[in-house]
């Protein structure tokens, strides 16, 4: 037995005679080498929206105040309760003294009142309300510091792995910290998790108790497809944002920290999301059980058996890439029967310029039985005969 490899041709296997590849919408998180850019902010992290694949990254995953930037997770748990129903945004929440007197950015909200959920989200999202996010904290865990509880084991439950809070406004401490891989999980994990409420991230201002405000997001101000999320500035860890743009069907998130400027994070934030866009692309290679291809059986009912990626399979990469290249399956010829459908007989390998290789599982596409005694004798006697080739 050998180890085989074919080369596969898209335009032999994909619907309307397109591309070739493989879909793995499995999140297929494609490694990049390491690109060559760089950011004045201290922590980045771009990545496509429907792949997972991380376009860029500096110090990704290193700790830090994650300022304002950290009520993301704030609005997650009201967004958990209204979508559970144990919250509508029709319930109202008391104003304590201590929202009332909180200070940093404001809502505006008036000691003893009582304000619906609703009001207090745009608070939160569009005005950055420090006092609205004391309210809803109040309101859903009693105080501020149980419901830093609920935010902590929110955050492990989706994956957050570099992250604690000790407030529900990112007002800062040293207890209160946040990757930027995390915050990039936390945005994209609203948007897909809660689509409609998603929505509210891309007002641009809001009005309360007269006084209205406008959206700190500088990149909804810019006709790149912003649609949110959330900017933070602290002294301790300077101006920060976590942005989500979409054009055409193609969906970038985008967190930057730690820069010197209002102005910074603005031409920063533009300059890097619009790299992201120019510069990849995503292409889709095959769908979930597509076949790929046929493999040589030894001793079987059938000559060959169909191989099927099991997942589909869309792939990141740079547009200048994806003209050279080339997908491959491999696997030890002839296959022995019997096969099971769906066990595993090989691999799909992709490889292009300026991108690590990458494998993919390719599964048998049926079953295939072991021939009786007499009809192994005779493909064995044509074996020896004719070679793998005559049967």
């Amino acid at each position: 037995m050998t180890v085989t490899t074919k080369t596969v041709h898209p335009i032999m296997t994909l619907r309307n005679l397109l591309s070739l590849a493989i879909a793995l919408v499995l999140t297929a998180f494609v490694g990049l080498p390491a690109q060559a850019l760089d950011t004045v902010a201290k922590q980045a992290i771009i990545l496509d929206g429907e792949t997972g694949t991380v376009l860029y990254e500096k110090n990704a995953d290193v700790p830090a105040p994650p300022s304002s930037m950290s009520k993301l997770m704030t609005v997650l748990v009201v967004m958990d309760r209204l979508a559970e129903g144990s919250l509508s945004l029709d319930d109202k929440f008391l104003v304590s003294e201590k929202a009332w007197k909180m200070g940093g950015s404001k809502m505006f909200v008036m000691v003893n009142k009582r304000i619906s959920v609703e009001d207090l989200l745009r608070g939160i999202i569009v005005q950055s309300g420090n006092d609205a996010c004391i309210v809803v904290a109040e309101g859903i865990a009693g105080t501020e510091a149980e419901f830093a509880h609920l935010l902590n084991e929110r955050a492990k439950e989706i994956g957050l792995t570099n992250s604690h809070f000790v407030n529900a406004t990112g007002w800062p401490h040293e207890g209160q910290y946040m990757s930027v891989r995390d915050l990039a999980t936390l945005a994209q994990y609203i948007h897909d998790t809660y689509p409609d409420y998603y929505k509210m991230f891309g007002e641009k201002e809001f009005t309360w108790a007269k006084i209205k405000q406008g959206n700190r997001n500088p990149l909804l101000y810019r006709d790149i497809g912003a649609d949110g999320l959330k900017t933070g500035h602290t002294e301790a860890g300077g101006y920060a944002l976590t942005a989500s743009a979409i054009q055409g069907d193609r969906r970038i998130f985008m967190v930057l920290n730690g820069m010197g400027s209002m102005r910074e994070r603005s031409s920063e934030s533009l300059r890097l999301m619009g790299w992201a866009f120019r510069n990849f692309d995503n292409y889709h290679l095959f769908d979930a059980n597509e076949t790929v291809g046929e493999a040589d059986v030894w001793l079987g009912t059938e000559e060959t058996v169909p191989v099927i990626v099991p997942e589909t399979l869309t792939l990141t990469m740079k547009r200048q890439s994806r003209r050279n290249m080339k997908v491959a399956m491999s696997y030890t010829a002839p296959i022995p029967a019997p096969i099971v459908e769906g066990q595993q007989v090989g691999v799909l390998r992709v490889t292009a310029p300026d991108m690590d290789p990458l494998e993919y599982p390719l599964l048998a596409g049926k079953s295939v039985y072991k021939l009786g005694a007499v009809g192994r004798l005779q493909a064995a006697v044509s074996y020896l005969l004719w070679g793998a080739g005559g049967r």
